[in-house]
């Protein structure tokens, strides 16, 4: 970690003491287990995160942003997932969902409208895509949007969706088109929480306590032309762009939650003595221990050069997919690994390992399943056979 480090220029180390500093005063340790504890989401520390000015990081500057590029954003994904991946995650929601939505496909009235508050913290956005019948398939959707003389009315039902209660706009995929499934027709929309016709009931989850889920259900939702967001009919294409963003996102967040559950094993293993000796001394271990910061390395590497594509706006998808499914499969295999070295200590409910290990899962088939995006990558490589999907 200190080589890579070292790479860094000024204004970026100032850019990591300051995620340091906010996460002293914001989230220590005691602070992330008690919120994990209580399922407490992190939606009171928007405000601090905008006043520190990590939401207006990538933004243009003649649009009241810092002009700085995603490099720096993916700095503050990685060092918050070490300090919290709570407040990670809703980092992630304003800058994948929301700015980078809005700054990509947004209109200039929309521009004007919504990023003053996405950079100063007053609000987030959820995506509200995943659907009973379309999860990887996001092509299957069947929600609809039909016509009015105002605008459109949205019926539908969306599952498993993240902070959707907390967010003021529901980023939402409807079907404007008359095709029943695939990519054509489907119009995005900026839909607010709480408009008449939402309904918004709770999921149990067994991790990730600070990010609640939510069945949405959308009765007869209306909402305004304004609502749009992007080109009608065109919306798949748009979705795949912040799901670029949101990827890259989970990528560096997870690769500093890595490194955060790792440095708790290793300080386990260090002190931990059997047979006379502390376990780090034991080969096994050890070897074990150096495989998994290799990898951490590799996954931060990956997550630099994909952040490097973003800022120079050049295509990301095959390495958006890759930075996402080795950030991902770390992460997972760090706390599988952790549990197994710690044994006891780490099945304490007490443990930070635990937290990593019940967390983690959702990560490789949240944002897209890992399989479904190495079926991506396959087809990016020519593999596929022809007539084969």
């Amino acid at each position: 970690m200190q080589s890579m480090d070292a790479l860094l220029t000024e204004d970026q180390r100032r850019i990591v003491a300051s995620v340091d500093r906010f996460a002293e005063r914001h989230l220590p340790p005691d602070e992330v287990r008690r919120r994990d504890r209580e399922h407490i989401p992190p939606y009171d520390l928007l405000p601090a995160m905008g006043e520190a000015g990590f939401f207006a990081l990538g933004v243009p500057a003649d649009m009241g942003g810092l002009g700085l590029d995603w490099t720096h954003v993916a700095l503050v994904q990685d060092r918050l997932g070490r300090h919290g991946y709570m407040a990670a995650s809703i980092f992630n929601r304003v800058v994948g969902f929301g700015l980078s939505s809005v700054l990509t496909y947004g209109s200039p009235a929309q521009k004007a409208a919504f990023l003053p508050g996405l950079m100063t913290g007053t609000f987030f956005i959820a995506l509200a895509l995943t659907e009973p019948g379309a999860g990887s398939d996001a092509a299957a959707i069947r929600t609809r949007a039909r016509r009015t003389a105002n605008g459109y009315a949205i019926s539908g039902n969306k599952i498993w969706i993240s902070d959707a209660k907390g967010a003021r706009y529901l980023l939402t995929a409807a079907r404007t088109g008359p095709e029943p499934t695939g990519a054509n027709g489907i119009t995005l929309f900026l839909v607010p929480s709480d408009a008449k016709g939402i309904a918004l009931n709770p999921l149990a989850k067994i991790g990730n306590n600070c990010m609640p889920s939510f069945d949405v259900g959308f009765d007869e939702v209306e909402v305004g032309e304004d609502a749009v967001i992007g080109e009608v009919g065109n919306g798949f294409r748009h979705l795949m762009s912040t799901l670029h963003f949101s990827r890259a996102s989970m990528a560096a967040t997870v690769t500093g939650a890595a490194q955060a559950a790792l440095g708790g094993v290793v300080a386990h293993a260090t002190t931990r003595e059997q047979f006379g000796r502390p376990i780090a001394s034991f080969q096994v271990i050890a070897h074990r221990l150096a495989d998994l910061q290799i990898r951490i390395d590799l996954s931060r590497l990956m997550v630099g050069h994909l952040a490097t594509l973003i800022a120079r706006g050049l295509p990301c998808r095959r390495e958006s997919a890759q930075a996402k499914i080795v950030a991902t499969e770390t992460l997972r295999d760090v706390a599988d690994q952790g549990m197994q070295i710690m044994a006891s200590a780490g099945y304490s409910a007490e443990s930070d390992i635990q937290r990593f290990w019940r967390d983690s899962r959702l990560y490789t088939f949240g944002e897209g399943a890992n399989e479904v995006l190495r079926d991506s990558i396959a087809r990016d490589l020519g593999l596929h056979a022809k007539g084969r999907p």
